[in-house]
């Protein structure tokens, strides 16, 4: 097969809340490009890009698969569809995060029954933040109370999009039989086994669908001039308006919208067609950001430009780790050394691949606008650059959002010590919402990560993978610290003589709240009275000692500023510097005191009308403060934020309020000061 030109190459992620559709959908997508033969189910635990064992047996998505089609629309030549499956539940937020961040385009699920859902709601916003276009699809059209309306007006009030529907459902529920195109002026009929039957209008559908073709018209005029000219002197034509909400997708002036159901195969062919007509091929993005040691520049997709790729996922595979790579810039063959940013050193590129899901093929060479898969780096670290050693570039990482729970784990037996930490070490590596650490005081393991469900998974994984009994202990909320005042000019001083070469070093520090949160450093030293390298190891000691405050969490929320220091013209180094700094901070933290900081949890439940006292009772006791209450029929909706450390046992607690009735989504909304602990009824 001729491989496409990079015009006709789509980067794609489905993201969706859990439940919404995106895995089937994917699964038909790829049976329908004729990349698999035969369409598995999630229910039965065969879908292809739910390959994991534990994926199969929960019947969800826990990390975000890659594969490979092509798909033909009218006209020559075919394109190249690079398509990720994320996950939908928030305790694997991450996968959805660094899919975005290397992504081109997406494609949002929604259910036609649910709407838009409370993680709808985030990953919209994480696309949004990495500027990626998206279109649309709402999913489950054959199910009783689909409402294709009402997730257009939820997806204004919602998420402030601009939907742009491009054709009429035609019947509902069981009798769901085709999609009216308003773009190509045509009829798409479904049958029962997938297929489907394309045919222009008729007359009577022309007057009967023109006024809303001209809405579509008129509202993408709104963003596009060219468009607008043409609906002004009555001259729209099909390929006028294709182009039209092409370009006005692509810049986020809109969003188009199609609809079918996945699980019965109809509307697969539209939402094809759309992801070639409308998302962007990776020269449509703009040019990737990069830091070099002359400062900053811009990467075109350029197969001949610099070098610059980024990692931005490890996987554990029978025959070792698969490291996944976005190249943004230049060309990376077998065999090139390259230089590996966060490892700071050489690295070979032994084996190059192209991943379907589990399984892989070799290539020689991927250029600029691809994601391939480096086989063989066991030290591979997810958000490093690669580029030439003699053109050192580094992108921008990818942020994962901070751990809220952790548990303590010991191995059952002392023979699966080794086994344990090999695991521990492994996962870190794959995801890095996930840490691992130890009690100073008890020295038992530690391990962060993003709910009880995110934990859960791991600890399978070790059981399951590794074959290593675990124990677990009860869980603990994962608190932050922030400095409650500035100080300034704390000193931190190393100064050490045993005969040999000593250590010796002084910093000057001033610590300054930052309302932000995070960690700023700034260099105010002057007339090079500290050394830039020792600057350097200065920012890396104060980043070290943020790990523990002195309640004993890590501290966030802080600008440190180095305003003076003192070296030795023998026994200073770096080391001795980011000694004195861990020093100095220690100081200053203890003299501004800290504030302890709690993480908030969004919920959101749904519950029967009847029930909305009791629900609202039990939030109150558990210092929940509720923001809104959406009625709809005989189920509200009950919108709140409640400290994490209050929501222990919350599921089982609103299960007995309700008769088993409700059902709660809970997504973390950040941190704040924490409050005394009550004790829930």
């Amino acid at each position: 097969m001729n491989v496409p030109t990079a015009s006709r190459w789509r980067n794609l992620g489905i993201i969706a809340h859990i439940d919404a559709g995106k895995t089937t959908l994917t699964e038909r997508l790829l049976w329908k490009t004729g990349a698999i033969h035969r369409m598995g189910e999630v229910h039965d635990g065969a879908a292809t890009t739910d390959f994991n064992p534990i994926e199969r047996q929960r019947g969800i998505t826990i990390t975000a698969a890659a594969v490979q089609t092509y798909w033909s629309v009218a006209g020559p030549g075919e394109h190249r569809l690079t398509l990720i499956d994320t996950p939908g539940h928030i305790d694997f937020a991450i996968e959805v995060e660094r899919s975005l961040r290397v992504l081109d385009g997406a494609v949002a699920v929604f259910c036609a029954v649910a709407g838009v859902q409370p993680q709808s709601e985030t990953v919209w916003r994480q696309a949004r933040r990495h500027g990626v276009p998206l279109i649309a699809f709402v999913n489950k059209m054959d199910r009783t109370g689909a409402d294709f309306a009402g997730v257009l007006q939820q997806m204004r009030d919602k998420l402030d999009a601009n939907p742009w529907p491009l054709g009429i459902a035609l019947g509902t529920e069981s009798a769901l039989r085709g999609w009216v195109d308003l773009v190509g002026r045509s009829v798409v009929l479904w049958d029962e086994d997938g297929g489907f039957e394309r045919r222009p209008w008729s007359a009577e559908e022309t007057a009967e669908y023109s006024p809303a073709r001209e809405r579509l018209a008129e509202a993408v005029a709104d963003h596009d001039d060219a468009l607008a000219e043409a609906f002004l002197a009555g001259t729209v034509d099909d390929a006028l308006l294709k182009a039209a909400l092409r370009r006005a997708t692509l810049k986020g002036a809109g969003v188009p919208v199609l609809a079918g159901s996945a699980f019965r195969t109809k509307g697969m062919e539209s939402l094809l067609d759309a992801i070639v007509d409308y998302l962007p091929s990776p020269l449509d993005r703009p040019a990737a950001q990069a830091q070099s040691g002359a400062g900053a520049v811009e990467l075109p997709p350029d197969a001949a430009g610099p070098l610059a790729g980024l990692v931005f996922k490890i996987v554990h595979q029978e025959h070792g780790p698969l490291a996944f790579v976005r190249l943004y810039s230049g060309t990376l063959k077998v065999g090139d050394m390259v230089w590996a940013s966060r490892r700071g050193r050489r690295v070979r590129v032994g084996r190059l691949l192209v991943v379907q899901a589990d399984r892989g093929s070799d290539v020689a060479q991927a250029v600029a606008g691809e994601i391939v898969a480096l086989a063989g780096w066991k030290d591979a670290a997810s958000g490093e650059t690669l580029s030439a050693e003699t053109d050192r570039l580094e992108l921008p990482s990818i942020q994962a959002q901070p751990a809220v729970l952790s548990w303590r784990l010991a191995a059952e037996q002392s023979s699966g010590l080794i086994r344990l930490g090999q695991g521990l070490a492994s996962l870190a590596q794959e995801d890095p919402s996930f840490r691992v650490g130890t009690d100073a005081e008890t020295g038992e393991t530690l391990v962060w990560g993003m709910g009880e469900l995110h934990l859960e998974v791991m600890v399978q994984r070790l059981r399951e993978e590794w074959k290593v009994g675990v124990r677990t202990g009860a869980p603990h909320v994962a608190y932050q610290e922030t400095p409650a005042r500035a100080v300034h000019g704390v000193e931190g001083r190393l100064a050490k003589q045993n005969g040999g070469i000593g250590q010796a070093a002084r910093v000057v520090i001033d610590v300054e709240p930052l309302a932000e949160g995070g960690f700023e450093f700034v260099d105010r030293s002057r007339g090079g009275v500290i050394p830039r390298n020792f600057v350097l190891a200065t920012e890396k000691g104060l980043r070290t000692g943020l790990n523990e405050g002195p309640l004993g969490h890590p501290v966030v929320g802080l600008r440190v500023v180095l305003v003076d220091g003192e070296t030795h013209a023998v026994d200073s180094s770096e080391q001795a510097f980011q000694r004195a700094a861990m020093e100095a901070l220690r100081t200053a933290l203890a003299q501004a005191g800290t504030v302890l900081l709690e993480p908030v949890m969004e919920l959101v439940i749904d519950t029967p009308a009847a029930h909305v006292g009791d629900v609202i009772g039990d939030l109150q006791r558990r210092s929940g403060r509720v923001s809104a209450i959406l009625d709809h029929g005989s189920r509200s909706d009950v919108t709140a934020r409640a400290p994490l450390a209050q929501l222990s046992g919350y599921t089982t607690t609103l299960r007995s309020l309700t008769q088993g009735r409700a059902s709660a989504v809970m997504l973390f909304d950040g941190y704040e000061p924490a409050r005394p602990l009550k004790t829930a009824a």
